[in-house]
C-alpha cells in the first residue's frame, strides 16, 4: 500500500446503478472553444451522454451544477465514445458515439446564457450509421494518408472490420481466424490496424491490404475464394505473447518514431511500428487499465497503469517512479489539460465514480501544540463533560434531516386515495370482459409558497390501469394558494397490471429578477392503490399449478387483521384461507399455515402470483412495524421458478413472431388490394365496356383476407 494518495482535485458520482466501460470516457475540447480546455466526455451502458467542465474553486470542492455542460439520454447503451473530425467539409472537432447497432455523429455547441444557470450547450446529429452487426469497439485516424479528416473503424462481435469514410460506409472486410474480439487501434505512422487475436497474438494488418481483400459482404467457402478476384486477407505482422490484452494504445511523441502498447493480464508490452519487442515490465499485480503520455527526458515514455488494489503506478519505460492511492478501481484513465493546470489524471470507474486528481503531497501546516503541564481537576471536567452532552442532546433534537429551505419546497403536490370503490363506477370505454369494473377516487392537491406560472398537472399510472383526465392545466397560482382536482382510477385493458402504483408530477416557472418569464422547475409524489381495485374476495381453490411459499420469522397473523377488506369479520380468527378473483377471470389463493410461520401462494397462472404475494409482504411489514416490531423478516427458501418464466417469455416471443408475419401478409392484402382497384377503375373509365375476368371476386377475397389478418393482429396484441 502507497504512503501517498492522489490528491483530489474535483470529483463526482454519475447517476445511480449506472454501469461504465473502458471506452466510455473520453477528454478533448469538444466544442471547439479554442482555449485549449479539455472537456470530459462521459457515456454509460443506461444510454446517459454527460459532458463536464470541470473548474474548482479550490481542489476538492463539491461538484458546482454548472460543471455538467451537458445531460442527455439516447436510446441505447453507449459502448465508446471519441472526438475527432469526422464530418466532411470542416476540420472542427465532433463526438462520435457508438452503439450495439448503431454509430452516431454529434456536433456540440453552446451558446451564451442570459441568466443565473450559465451557457447553453446541446448536440446536434450530424449523421448516423446502421449497423448490420453487434459491434464491439472502434478506432479512427487519418486511414491511407488522407489529410484534415478522420475516418472511423468499427470492430463487430463477430470479428467484421467496417471501415466508414464520415458520411458514407466504404468496406467491410473479415479478420481471419476471428473467435472472440479483442482491443483495436490504429497508427497512423505505418498506417495500420492492430489488435489481439483470441489466439493470444498481436496482430498488424495494412489499411492497403483491408482495402484491396475480398469483400467480406461477398465472402464465400475456402474453395471457391481461390476463384474470386480479391486477394484474401494477409496480415503484417505477428507476435506472439501469451496472454490476453486488456488495451491497446499507439502513441508517437515524434515523428520519426511511434511504439505500440499493449496491456496484458499480467505483462506490459511497448513494441515497435514493426512487431519487434521494445521491452517488456513483469507485473505483480491485475491491471485493469492504463494510458502512455509524454516524457520530460527525451527517448523515454512515461505509462500510467491501475490496478485492481486501487492503486496507480507512474511509470518511466520500465522503471516504477510513482505510486499512489485512488478511491476506487477504474476502468478508463486519462490525461487532461483543465484551467492552466497540465497533466490532470481523470479516471472512471465501473459504477460511475468520475474524478479528476493530480500526483504530489501536500504539507501538513498543522503544528500540535504544547501541552500545559497542570493537574487535572476532574470535578470541572465532569461539569464540562455534562454540560456538552446536554448540548449534543438539544441538538439531536432539534435538527432535521434537510435544511429549512430544502424542505419547504415552493411548490408540493399530494394525493389521497379514498379508502373506499367509487359507488358508481366511473370506467370509461373499459375492455375488460368482468359484469361491473370498479373505479376508486384520487384527490389530487397542488399547494404553492411562492408564484408559480402555468402550472400543469400530469398524472400517470401503468397500463393496463387508466385514469378518467390525466392532463389538467391552471391558471398562474398566488403565493398561499392551492388547487385541487378529483379523478378515478380503473382497469381498463383485460389484463393484470404488474404494480399498483401512480405519479403525479406538477411543471411549472418561478420568475427571477433575471428570467422574468420563469425557470422550469418538476414537483411530484407517488400513491398507492387498493388492491381490491382489480379483484374482489372469492372461494379459495386447493389445486394450482403454481405455488409460492414465503417464510417468516413471527407467527401467522389472522387474515382478518391484516385482510379486513377481503375477509368477513364474522370467520373470527379462523380464516386461513383467502381466495381472489382478478376481473381478468383468473384465481389466486392465500394459506396461512396453522403450525409453522408460513403463507402459501397459488395460482393457475405464474403472473398472478405477484401482486398478491407483494400485497401480503407489505401488509405483514406495517402490522408489526404498528407493535414496534423491528426483526420482522420474510423469506424464499425455494426454487426460483425460472422455467415458467422462461415459458412465459418464449410464448411472448412467438406472439411477437405471428404478429410481424400477420403485419406483413397483411402490407401484402393491402398491395394487393390496391392493384385490383386501379385495374377495375381502369375498366370502368373505358368507353368500351370489357370483361372484369373475375377481378370483382379477387378484390372481395382480398378484402375478407385483409379483414381477417387485422382481426388476427388485433386478438395477438390482445394476449
Amino acid at each position: 500500500m502507497s504512503l501517498f494518495k492522489a490528491r483530489d482535485w474535483w470529483s463526482t458520482i454519475l447517476g445511480e446503478k449506472e454501469e461504465f466501460d473502458q471506452g466510455c470516457l473520453c477528454v478533448a475540447d469538444v466544442d471547439n472553444s479554442g482555449s485549449g480546455q479539455d472537456k470530459v466526455i462521459v457515456g454509460s451502458y443506461k444510454g446517459y451522454l454527460r459532458i463536464f467542465n470541470p473548474h474548482p474553486v479550490k481542489p476538492g470542492d463539491e461538484v458546482q451544477p454548472e460543471d455538467l455542460l451537458l445531460e442527455v439520454q439516447l436510446r441505447e447503451p453507449i459502448l465508446q465514445v471519441e472526438v475527432g473530425k469526422f464530418v466532411s467539409g470542416t476540420e472542427g472537432l465532433h463526438l462520435a458515439v457508438l452503439h450495439c447497432r448503431k454509430l452516431c455523429v454529434y456536433a456540440v455547441s453552446g451558446t451564451q446564457g442570459n441568466v443565473e444557470h450559465g451557457n447553453q450547450y446541446q448536440i446536434k446529429l450530424m449523421y448516423e450509421h446502421n449497423l448490420q452487426r453487434t459491434a464491439c469497439n472502434m478506432t479512427y485516424g487519418p486511414f491511407g494518408g488522407v489529410k484534415g479528416r478522420d475516418l472511423i473503424c468499427i470492430q463487430s462481435m463477430d470479428g467484421m472490420l467496417m471501415l466508414f469514410e464520415q458520411e458514407s460506409y466504404a468496406f467491410g472486410r473479415f479478420l481471419p481466424g476471428f473467435l472472440l474480439p479483442g482491443p483495436l487501434a490504429y497508427s497512423s505512422r505505418t498506417d495500420s490496424f492492430i489488435t489481439v487475436s483470441s489466439c493470444q497474438q498481436v496482430e498488424s494488418y495494412k489499411y492497403q491490404v483491408l482495402a484491396f481483400a475480398t469483400d467480406a459482404d461477398e465472402r464465400q467457402d475456402t474453395e471457391q475464394q481461390k476463384l474470386s478476384s480479391g486477394k484474401r486477407l494477409a496480415v503484417d505482422w505477428v507476435l506472439n505473447i501469451g496472454e490476453q490484452a486488456l488495451d491497446i494504445c499507439v502513441v508517437s511523441f515524434n515523428q520519426g518514431v511511434s511504439s505500440v502498447f499493449v496491456l496484458g493480464e499480467r505483462n506490459f508490452f511497448c513494441l515497435k511500428d514493426n512487431g519487434q519487442i521494445q521491452f517488456m515490465k513483469k507485473l505483480d499485480y491485475s491491471p485493469s487499465c492504463f494510458i502512455p503520455y509524454c516524457s520530460v527526458q527525451e527517448g523515454t515514455i512515461n505509462t500510467l497503469i491501475a490496478n485492481h488494489s486501487k492503486m496507480l503506478n507512474v511509470y518511466q519505460d520500465v522503471t516504477l517512479k510513482w505510486a499512489a492511492q485512488l478511491p476506487c478501481i477504474p476502468v478508463s484513465v486519462k490525461v487532461a489539460n483543465f484551467q492552466d493546470l497540465k497533466g490532470v489524471i481523470v479516471t472512471l470507474s465501473d459504477d460511475g465514480h468520475l474524478q479528476c486528481s493530480y500526483l504530489g503531497t501536500d504539507p501538513s501546516l498543522f503544528q500540535a501544540p504544547k501541552v500545559d503541564s497542570r493537574e487535572i481537576n476532574y470535578e470541572e471536567m465532569n461539569a464540562e463533560m455534562k454540560e456538552l452532552q446536554k448540548i449534543i442532546r438539544e441538538a439531536t433534537k432539534t435538527q432535521d434531516v434537510l435544511p429549512e429551505s430544502e424542505k419547504q419546497r415552493d411548490v408540493t403536490v399530494t394525493a389521497e386515495v379514498s379508502p373506499d370503490l367509487d359507488e358508481e363506477s366511473q370506467a370509461i370505454d373499459s375492455e375488460v370482459k368482468a359484469g361491473a369494473v370498479p373505479s376508486v377516487t384520487v384527490k389530487i392537491t397542488i399547494q404553492s409558497r411562492v408564484t408559480a406560472q402555468k402550472p400543469n398537472l400530469a398524472v400517470c399510472v401503468q397500463a393496463p390501469l387508466a385514469v378518467t383526465c390525466d392532463q389538467f392545466v391552471f391558471g398562474d397560482l398566488e403565493p398561499d394558494s392551492s388547487e385541487t382536482v378529483v379523478l378515478s382510477v380503473f382497469l381498463k385493458e383485460n389484463c393484470c397490471p404488474s404494480e399498483l402504483e401512480g405519479t403525479c408530477m406538477v411543471s411549472y416557472n418561478i420568475p427571477t429578477e433575471l428570467n422574468p418569464e420563469g425557470i422550469p422547475r418538476v414537483a411530484q409524489c407517488n400513491f398507492s392503490l387498493p388492491l381490491k381495485l382489480i379483484c374482489f374476495p372469492a372461494q379459495p381453490s386447493k389445486a394450482a399449478n403454481h405455488k409460492l411459499t414465503i417464510d417468516t420469522n413471527k407467527p401467522p397473523v389472522s387474515f382478518v387483521t391484516i385482510f379486513p377488506d377481503f375477509v368477513d369479520p364474522s370467520e373470527g380468527d379462523q380464516a386461513n384461507a383467502l381466495g381472489f378473483e382478478f376481473l381478468t377471470g383468473s384465481k389466486t389463493t392465500l394459506l396461512a399455515s396453522k403450525t409453522s410461520q408460513r403463507y402459501r401462494i397459488q395460482s393457475d397462472q405464474l403472473e398472478d402470483l405477484w401482486l398478491v404475494t407483494k400485497e401480503l409482504i407489505h401488509r405483514l411489514e406495517v402490522h408489526f412495524k404498528k407493535q414496534t416490531c423491528k426483526d420482522f423478516a420474510c423469506t424464499f427458501s425455494g426454487s426460483i421458478p425460472l422455467q415458467e418464466y422462461f415459458e412465459l417469455i418464449d410464448r411472448h416471443f412467438e406472439l411477437r413472431l405471428n404478429a410481424e408475419k400477420f403485419q406483413e401478409l397483411l402490407s401484402e392484402r393491402a398491395v394487393q388490394f390496391r392493384a385490383i382497384e386501379r385495374r377495375l377503375l381502369t375498366r370502368f373509365k373505358d368507353k368500351t365496356p370489357a370483361p372484369l375476368q373475375h377481378l370483382d371476386t379477387l378484390l372481395e377475397g382480398t378484402f375478407r383476407e385483409a379483414l381477417q389478418l387485422a382481426g388476427g393482429i388485433y386478438d395477438l396484441h390482445r394476449v
